[in-house]
């Protein structure tokens, strides 16, 4: 069992997770010309906080050489996403 003191900090910490520039493994080009954003993310939070972008990234495996994973999502708005996201 958690302690109740230690969920609050955790919480941040996975908030800090999505703000690292460094450690990410996955970027994902969301929205269309002109209004593309591209978001870090990283690949074990996704597959386990969406079944629909853990079916994409079961597709798109990460290469056993560390190469970084692309996915293009052109029908969201990014500013959907961002809130997907979070």
């Amino acid at each position: 069992m958690i302690d109740n003191k230690l969920l609050p900090k955790l919480s941040q910490n996975l908030l800090e997770i999505l703000e690292d520039e460094e450690y990410y493994n996955i970027t994902i080009e969301v929205g269309n010309d002109p209004y593309v954003k591209t978001f870090h993310a990283h690949m074990v939070i996704l597959n386990y906080r969406s079944p629909y972008l853990k079916r994409i990234l079961a597709t798109n495996k990460k290469k056993n050489d560390e190469t970084l994973i692309n996915i293009k999502l052109p029908n969201i708005l990014p500013e959907t996403f961002q809130i997907i996201l979070r």
